[in-house]
């Protein structure tokens, strides 16, 4: 199961690399599109670290950074290519996927420092409380190392972008989206959890019978 959970993790953090480019407006929040992908991966990372533990988590940390950084090095690639003579969407692709480009040097700054707090806090939590309360670990640590990502990320790959204001109100959105999402994905966390350990019993049941 572990290599399932870190092949939805690895997959939605690139997905949110190249969604981030688009901006939407919801009433009067303005979000980057990945916010509805991002979020996501938190969830994800528990999983992984209450089934799997720390080392696995780390793992699966540094995974997710160096595939960015081979995702950043094939879209600059792709940039400097010449384009065919019947392209005729160059410039839209550079627009595009230079943005992306500067949005993944964001992603690679607030995803490494932001998900490594967050596993730290998980796993002290975790120390104290062994498999009790979940649901405040999986809450507090996405709380606390989602609101660093959030400055870092909009930060770095906004600004001179968009004005000063819209800056602070992208912050201020977009972590309360992603503070919302942390309050009611837990239920998902123990479904998830249960789910995996279940995996994780029956394939040892079945790796015994086997020998």
């Amino acid at each position: 199961m572990y290599i399932y959970l870190n092949a939805v993790f690895v997959g939605l953090l690139l997905l949110s690399n190249v969604l981030s480019v688009k901006l939407f407006q919801m009433g009067s929040f303005v979000l980057p599109a990945a916010a509805i992908v991002y979020v996501i991966t938190y969830l994800m990372m528990d999983v992984i670290g209450e089934v799997y533990g720390k080392k696995a988590a780390r793992r699966t940390i540094q995974a997710g950074f160096f595939t960015q950084i081979i995702a950043m090095i094939f879209i600059y690639i792709s940039i400097l290519l010449p384009p065919a003579a019947d392209f005729q969407s160059q410039a839209a692709f550079e627009e595009i996927f230079n943005g992306s480009f500067r949005v993944i040097l964001a992603s690679l700054v607030s995803y490494f420092v932001s998900q490594n707090l967050g596993v730290t806090i998980f796993h002290g939590l975790k120390h104290r409380h062994g498999r009790k309360k979940l649901w405040l670990r999986n809450s507090l640590s996405t709380m606390t190392s989602q609101l660093i990502d959030t400055v870092l990320f909009i930060t770095i790959a906004f600004w001179s972008i968009v004005p000063t204001p819209v800056l602070l109100g992208m912050i201020i959105s977009q972590y309360i989206w992603k503070f919302i999402v942390a309050v009611i994905d837990t239920p998902f966390a123990y479904l998830l959890v249960r789910w995996a350990r279940k995996y994780e019993a029956k394939h040892q049941t079945e790796l015994l019978k086997a020998s």
